[in-house]
């Protein structure tokens, strides 16, 4: 590609942020890109290609100085259940983003970085594979409901204004010993469900004690596989 590209990521700091600022900056073919990071609570490690810009992706303002001179942006900030806050970053945030791409003369593509809660996964029964062909449906809650809107957002982007775009829906992401705190009794649990809320607080007490680890059953009583 041509020079003068600069890539905007937000959720930089993230898991997926992390992992993609790593593998991006060693790649050969991508050596004379610049990276803008939208960070909100914590600073990416110091890199010569690499400038950051602190505050809350609500902010249009913000959002504009960010989105300055950009021709490509990586859009993974979200928040999981915080009804206070997801509405902030997950629909406000990225219209702003989305706005200021589509009047930009330097942007060229939006990568949404989306999520299969949008499309229920382990809630709902999905007898034949899911594609983007199926509709929408989110399980009870804001984070899913986040990643259902985002979706619409940017297809309706794509209508509005013929916006270059893609979703990737990501599975649920873990990490190092994400694993085994999801699979905890305790409120260390990472994650859902929150198993101690399915008996006791003395059956959960108990089973924290012994390490018991639960097995998620669908309606028929087959354990569930998950990603």
């Amino acid at each position: 590609m041509a020079d003068g590209n600069r890539i905007l990521v937000t959720g930089a700091t993230g898991k997926v942020g992390q992992a993609f600022l790593r593998r991006f900056l060693s790649q050969p073919r991508f050596a004379e890109w610049r990276v803008r990071a939208l960070v909100h609570n914590r600073d990416v490690a110091p890199h010569p290609r690499i400038e950051s810009l602190r505050g809350s992706i609500a902010d249009a303002d913000l959002v504009a100085q960010a989105m300055d001179g950009v021709t490509h942006v990586l859009h993974l900030a979200t928040v999981k259940e915080t009804p206070q806050a997801i509405m902030d970053v997950a629909i406000k945030g990225m219209f702003w983003l989305l706005e200021a791409g589509r009047q930009s003369e330097t942007f060229a593509q939006f990568v949404l970085i989306g999520g299969d809660a949008g499309m229920g996964h382990f809630v709902y029964p999905h007898p034949i594979p899911v594609t983007e062909t199926q509709k929408h449906s989110a399980y009870p809650g804001c984070y899913a409901l986040s990643k259902v809107l985002e979706e619409v957002m940017l297809e309706q982007y794509y209508v509005q204004y013929d916006l270059n775009g893609c979703c990737l829906r990501a599975p649920w992401i873990m990490e190092k010993d994400d694993f085994k705190y999801q699979l905890s009794f305790g409120d260390d649990v990472f994650g859902g469900p929150r198993w101690h809320e399915y008996v006791s607080a003395d059956e959960a007490a108990e089973y924290v004690r012994t390490q018991t680890i639960p097995v998620m059953l669908d309606p028929d009583g087959v354990p569930v596989k998950r990603n």
